[in-house]
């Protein structure tokens, strides 16, 4: 046995063992976001806020990601209209015959859906799990419909706030988002200060190599690969039976009348979008994004009974978003909003001891810890900087750390917990339909393998930088 067969059965040995027991142990994604309220409420209340308090906050926050919400169900039904369409359906074929064997194919995944996720995040869920149930319909290569669904994540959970779509460098770059408050703090950090520093790049490269080698070798071989038909949940995602109309009354259902005019009513929007905004930053919005996905998907089925029906098949993927997001946003509203017996929140607590444990030369390791940590409780994609912003960067002022490091910082340690916290897996789940358990176990040896990786990357690539004063618009 080589060197790399032998690493490549303990890694996936590993991965086996952890699926197994996650299959066992782990709670479904509900049961996880329930359990994270009482313990964020619990939390509180032992820095002194009353239970009053607590339950104000949760309430409070309970609706406060419901535009959230619906931009994900989009994500899930938009996925679902564009791969039931017979035009994207031939074209994920053609990609899907590229790999020659399951582990192969795992690590092709893996590799498309970090890249894609460095465009658009949207993007990298719901293409990377469309062609995971295209690779699935190939008999030939036994590949473990498990591990490719945790490949497809890659891209959550490994590169998306390195790219494009990244909040935070967004809105640090647009000098019209940044709250003048921060402003005074950071001044405005362009794209070259952030994600296109070349030790942001190189820190990107390397995260996508060692994530990809990590898919292949922890990939079960064809003897212990579960495929897509064990999976009750796969199958149903996967059937599109088709409705036939019948009636003359229906006549418009069937014609394409309709969807032409929507079509450019919709086109219309899109050329001023792109014409008013950069081409890069309009993209990067979810809604824009989804509005396009949907209007293509539209055209794609030309027929707007056909369009329904693709939606309706849709709908029972998104229910674990639905009824998740809600106690999630309650989540972020107890540690942000109910104060202690110190007038301090529990983020401000947990902010002031790494803040505080931190110096110029372990400011990469100490923030990006915290906001690995933090970005467990709060996953906000990216949102969450506003609230941390203003001291993570007035600490990188006072310490003469490079601000667009600093930023890079959160990026790269936010998307750590993503790996193994089931909120941004849910879209991705309804695609492929799995649960939460059935992946985190090949997520947790990437997790196991990022998390000192990308801390000392975050280290030794800040000590290369230097410090300057913040540009003001």
């Amino acid at each position: 046995m080589t060197n790399e067969q032998a690493e490549a059965s303990w890694l996936s040995r590993t991965a086996l063992r952890l699926s197994d027991w996650a299959e066992r142990w782990f709670p479904d994604a509900y049961i996880f976001a329930a359990l994270g309220v009482v313990i964020v409420a619990l939390a509180a209340i032992a820095f002194g806020a009353s239970p009053q308090t607590a339950a104000v906050a949760f309430g409070e926050g309970f609706w406060s990601l419901i535009p959230f919400t619906m931009q994900m169900v989009f994500v899930v039904i938009g996925g679902y209209v564009v791969a039931s369409s017979a035009p994207v359906a031939r074209l994920i074929d053609a990609l899907a015959g590229v790999p020659k064997s399951g582990r192969s194919a795992i690590a092709y995944v893996a590799a498309i859906s970090m890249l894609a996720s460095l465009l658009n995040w949207g993007f990298s869920l719901v293409f990377g799990g469309l062609l995971v149930r295209a690779l699935a319909r190939r008999e030939d290569l036994k590949m473990d419909y498990r591990a490719a669904g945790a490949a497809a994540y890659l891209g959550l959970g490994a590169t998306w706030a390195m790219g494009l779509s990244s909040s935070a460098a967004q809105l640090q770059a647009n000098p019209a988002s940044i709250p003048k408050p921060l402003l005074a703090i950071t001044g405005v950090i362009p794209f070259t200060e952030t994600i296109f520093l070349w030790q942001s790049i190189g820190l990107t490269v390397i995260l996508i190599i060692v994530s990809t080698l990590i898919a292949w070798w922890s990939a079960p071989g064809a003897a212990h690969a579960q495929t897509a038909a064990q999976f009750a949940g796969a199958q149903s995602a996967a059937s599109a039976p088709a409705i036939a109309a019948s009636r003359p009354s229906e006549w418009l259902e069937k014609s394409p009348l309709l969807t032409v005019l929507v079509a450019v009513l919709a086109a219309g929007w899109l050329v001023h979008e792109f014409a008013t905004k950069n081409a890069i930053v309009a993209i990067s919005s979810l809604n824009t994004y989804n509005f396009l996905f949907l209007m293509t998907g539209l055209l794609l089925h030309w027929r707007p009974r056909n369009f329904l029906d693709a939606v309706a098949r849709a709908v029972p993927s998104t229910t674990g978003v639905l009824i998740q997001f809600p106690l999630y946003g309650g989540i972020a509203s107890i540690l942000t909003t109910a104060k202690g017996s110190d007038g301090h929140t529990v983020a401000e607590q947990l902010s002031t001891l790494f803040v505080h444990l931190a110096s110029t030369d372990t400011y990469a390791l100490v923030i990006g810890a915290y906001s690995a940590i933090l970005g467990f409780f709060v996953p906000s994609g990216g949102g969450k900087w506003l609230i941390e912003a203003p001291y993570v960067m007035q600490a990188a002022n006072d310490l003469h750390y490079h601000l667009g490091w600093a930023v890079q910082v959160y990026n790269a340690a936010e998307a750590l917990p993503n790996l193994i916290n089931p909120f941004w897996m849910l879209p991705l789940l309804g695609v492929l339909g799995l649960k939460a358990r059935d992946i985190v176990g090949f997520t947790f040896v990437q997790l196991a393998v990022h998390v000192p990786l990308v801390l000392l990357m975050l280290w030794l690539f800040g000590m290369t930088l230097t410090w300057h004063a913040p540009v003001m618009p």
